[in-house]
């Protein structure tokens, strides 16, 4: 790496720290029955934001067996609080690296779904509850993702109607459902022989279920798409030699057929897992982060707000 792009890290990373605030991570299954004490939620609330800014949770990339948090994670939570946006960092439940090894899961159930769904709702219940702590709309809620974690966001919305949350005797009083969904060089499919990543559809399924045919249907998000999906920003790139940008494709043509409000950004180059880097992938795939600002606040904080006055309005009758 030369010496202008230590320049360019260098400032960049003294911009974030200026508009990051970082809090303590949250176990968020603390005092439940579930025992996943991994679980934490890092929250980073923007310096000087408007009192009611929006949040996105962020799911970083690993193929469901490990997560890049560093490139995926905490460094665009410092992107988004530099924007006067509030993000929570998710470290969700993964298979691990000894379950790409050892393949132990053969023996005991380890980590796989619905885990990983189990702890992007509940993430989104609790970003909710605490709005008022954190000085955020929760009306204005999103969840990003990349890689594996793209499909961990779009399943969020695509599986909002279940609550997975009921079997340990959790009842939200909110919505688990996103208010708007950016998946960024995705897995989509886990059905789809030409375009499945196989590694992130073993990490979630396990090795006994990755090639159950119903339970592989069942988690191809692309199949799963409700005609009431939030809006959606998708983006990637067609030199990408990790996930097949036909995932892409396919998500795109659902929402479509669906109705669904949303923007797919395909480049060039760019390959994969940039995250919101300022050095990795290309100059053209670095664009989607403005991007994705505009369609932010020109898309999808307008149909929140849309929908929010609606909801009000249909409270106020009951």
């Amino acid at each position: 790496m030369n010496i202008r792009k230590y320049i360019v890290m260098l400032l960049a990373l003294m911009a974030y720290v200026c508009h990051a605030q970082q809090l303590k991570p949250l176990k968020i299954w603390k005092g439940t029955p579930e025992r996943a004490a991994s679980v934490t939620l890092t929250p980073y609330i923007p310096q000087g934001a408007r009192p009611d800014c929006p949040a996105v949770i962020v799911c970083p990339g690993g193929s469901y067996h490990w997560l890049d948090t560093r490139t995926e994670g905490d460094g665009v939570a410092q992107w988004l609080n530099s924007k006067g946006i509030a993000a929570f960092v998710l470290r969700y439940r993964v298979a691990g690296v000894w379950a790409f090894v050892t393949h132990y899961r053969l023996l005991v159930r380890g980590r796989r779904q619905p885990d990983m769904l189990r702890d992007v709702q509940r993430s989104v219940q609790l970003v909710r509850e605490g709005a008022s702590t954190w000085g955020i709309n929760p009306n204005e809620v999103g969840v990003m993702g990349f890689s594996a974690g793209g499909h961990l966001a779009v399943a969020s919305a695509a599986f909002a109607s279940t609550n997975y949350l009921a079997p340990l005797g959790i009842e939200p009083k909110v919505s688990v459902k996103p208010d708007f969904v950016a998946a960024l060089y995705p897995v989509v499919t886990l059905a789809d022989e030409r375009y499945v990543h196989r590694r992130s559809r073993k990490g979630i399924l396990g090795e006994w279920k990755k090639t159950n045919s119903k339970l592989k249907d069942s988690l191809s998000v692309e199949r799963k798409i409700p005609s009431d999906c939030p809006p959606v920003f998708l983006v990637h790139c067609d030199d990408d030699p990790i996930v097949h940008p036909g995932n892409s494709v396919l998500l795109d043509s659902a929402l479509t057929s669906k109705g669904v409000p949303h923007e797919y950004i395909r480049y060039a180059t760019g390959g994969h897992g940039f995250g919101a880097s300022d050095v990795k992938g290309t100059e053209q795939s670095r664009q989607w982060r403005d991007a994705f600002i505009k369609w932010l606040n020109g898309i999808a904080l307008p149909l929140a707000r849309h929908n929010a006055k609606g909801k009000g309005k249909a409270d106020e009758k009951l």
